[in-house]
């Protein structure tokens, strides 16, 4: 530790200077002695009192018993079954059992054997005084969990500036990079400063090093191969990267023509030979991949779209890469989806895997538990909630609706039942499930503005938040937010396991009552479309008989009609016949 610490202020900052001069001593007060007091006190003459200029030690010796001991083991499985009998056959054993307890010597071996036993079993129940049974139990000792503030680093610029993404050194914990730009629309001035910062944890009044891009940063992040390489996402869409050796300007900066066209929101190293490769998305809908010894285009490209006939992307906002699967990776969008996405597909429609959707508002924080992969985190609009790959429908752990909406969230890299969240209220949640599932473990008031960024160190002791003000404060967890308990990895995979197998029985339960309300509407339906048919069927059968009886109606007044034409034709036919005297030819029936 450094005994001479300089602090580098202006001469204004101090106040008046002062002037010493040299002058003669001088008596303010003089307190003369109570005589009434001196009465109390006894006076001893001689007084001898010896005096060492050594510690005073003492010595003491006492002769025990020596007692040896030694450790061993047994292992004690079942056996020694005779070769006729089957030991899986329970009624043979049982026969076996009653046999040989009804013998002599079987009687007076047990005897024997049970002072033995019993010394053996107060051996077992000794204890030992000096050993520690739960070294590696952190609630078992008085501490309870608690974090406490090591510095804070404050944006120096007059106009402040929202600390938008915190990176750690990849080496040691002694320095960190926080990138700061304005994301309220329209309030960038034009006098306002683009500079980021790398601090020194032990420094806050200065920082070590100077980033300056050509527009705000957004998003950064150390090479974790390379501790001199920063990359960055600036404000205008144009990726570029830093070497630390080389000067504070970019090293170099992808055209605007190849960039995103809106913000870079993150960026992320994949793993590669190399370690230049690195992958970044912006709410213009793409996620780009870029090699940094080339950054004149991207390598690749992933237009961000749910179903190839629909043409509108989805923003991304944050990327989860895990090196343990270099295809996979995966994307939180400001629709509140969290997306599942496959580099190597196939075809260009297979890129998107999976979407989880179940977030009301945009997702701010998406990443895998270190230990179990297949489990991730996200955080958005008022929860944070656990997802499992296997399940589409729904998350199958989550939080509490907060009266304040979450910015960010991450697992602690050390515990897999761990994981923090900030809020807009000022405060960081720590959220323990082994110790607490319904509130969080630890909540502190960091600041009174809004936190917005957040990162933990690999070894999960520190912890540094972003303010909307650009302030950025350095944590430091109790022991027993950061010490891996004993059967934390078990209980935690065989919780999420069960929670796990419980969201797919609800997902089963829940297709079959879809599946039988939808049979039961296609009953419903059917029988509807049964009775409209019978109904239909009746109308044209009632139809079909008022047609025919009309016909046959019309037919019988006709024929009416034509009987009595014909007798009306027959009794003119005879009037003439009396009234004219005219013959009939019987052969043609004619008149003649």
């Amino acid at each position: 530790m450094e005994i001479v610490y300089v602090y580098t202020k202006k001469r204004s900052e101090f106040g008046r200077q002062c002037n010493f001069t040299d002058r003669q001593a001088e008596l303010h007060v003089d307190i003369f002695p109570d005589e009434k007091l001196a009465c109390n006190y006894v006076h001893r003459n001689p007084c001898h009192v010896g005096i060492q200029c050594i510690t005073e030690m003492s010595e003491h010796e006492v002769n025990t018993k020596r007692f040896e001991s030694e450790s061993r083991g047994m292992n004690h499985v079942e056996g020694g079954w005779p070769k006729d009998i089957n030991s899986s056959d329970i009624e043979q054993t049982m026969r076996f059992r009653k046999k040989v307890e009804k013998d002599e010597q079987y009687i007076n071996t047990l005897t024997s054997l049970g002072s033995i036993m019993e010394r053996c079993i107060q051996q077992n129940n000794s204890i030992n005084i000096y050993e520690e049974y739960f070294e590696n139990i952190a609630y078992a000792s008085s501490e309870e969990p608690s974090a406490k503030t090591i510095n804070v680093f404050r944006d120096p610029n007059n106009v402040k500036r929202t600390a938008t993404s915190i990176s750690w050194y990849p080496e040691d914990a002694h320095k960190l990079a926080v990138s700061y730009s304005v994301l309220e629309f329209q309030k960038l001035t034009a006098n306002m400063c683009f500079d980021s910062y790398v601090w020194d944890i032990e420094n806050p009044n200065k920082p070590e090093y100077t980033l300056k891009p050509i527009s705000p940063l957004v998003c950064l992040e150390y090479n974790p191969k390379d501790p001199h390489v920063i990359i960055g996402g600036c404000y205008n869409g144009q990726l570029g990267y830093w070497d630390t050796r080389k000067g504070s300007a970019p090293f170099e900066v992808t055209p605007i023509a190849c960039s995103h066209q809106d913000p870079i929101f993150d960026v992320k190293f994949v793993q590669s030979k190399t370690g230049t490769e690195c992958f970044s998305t912006s709410t213009d809908g793409y996620v780009y991949w870029w090699d940094i010894r080339k950054l004149v285009e991207p390598a690749e490209m992933l237009y961000l779209v749910k179903n190839s006939k629909e043409n509108k992307p989805m923003g991304g906002l944050v990327l989860d890469y895990e090196p343990t699967m270099p295809t996979k990776f995966m994307v939180g969008t400001e629709q509140g989806a969290a997306l599942l996405c496959n580099r190597k597909a196939k075809s260009p429609g297979d890129n998107i895997v999976a979407s989880y959707n179940q977030h009301t508002g945009p997702i701010y924080a998406l990443q895998r538990n270190p230990f179990f992969p297949k489990y991730f985190l996200t955080a958005g609009d008022w929860t944070a909630r656990i997802w499992s790959e296997e399940i589409r429908e729904s998350s199958i752990m989550w939080t509490k609706q907060h009266m304040s909406s979450l910015t960010d969230a991450c697992w602690s890299p050390v515990r897999p039942a761990v994981f923090f969240a900030t809020k807009m209220d000022g405060s960081l949640d720590i959220w323990d499930y082994l110790f607490k599932q319904t509130d969080p473990t630890l909540s502190i008031q960091v600041c009174e503005e809004a936190l917005y960024s957040l990162c933990i160190h690999d070894q999960g002791r520190f912890v540094t938040v972003g303010s909307h003000e650009g302030t950025t404060t350095l944590l430091e967890l109790s022991e027993s937010l950061y010490t891996l308990l004993r059967h934390e990895k078990n209980a935690m995979g065989a919780m999420f396991e069960r929670e796990t197998k419980r969201e797919k029985i609800l997902e089963t339960r829940h297709k079959e009552m879809r599946l039988k309300e939808r049979s039961r509407s296609q009953q419903e339906k059917e029988r509807e479309e049964s009775t409209e048919s019978k109904d239909t069927e009746d109308l044209l059968l009632r139809m079909e008989h008022d047609y025919f009886a009309s016909i046959n109606g019309d037919i019988k007044d006709r024929e009416t009609k034509n009987a009595h034409i014909y007798q009306m034709f027959d009794e003119a036919l005879e009037t003439i016949k009396e009234d004219r005297p005219y013959c009939v030819d019987d052969k043609d029936n004619s008149f003649k």
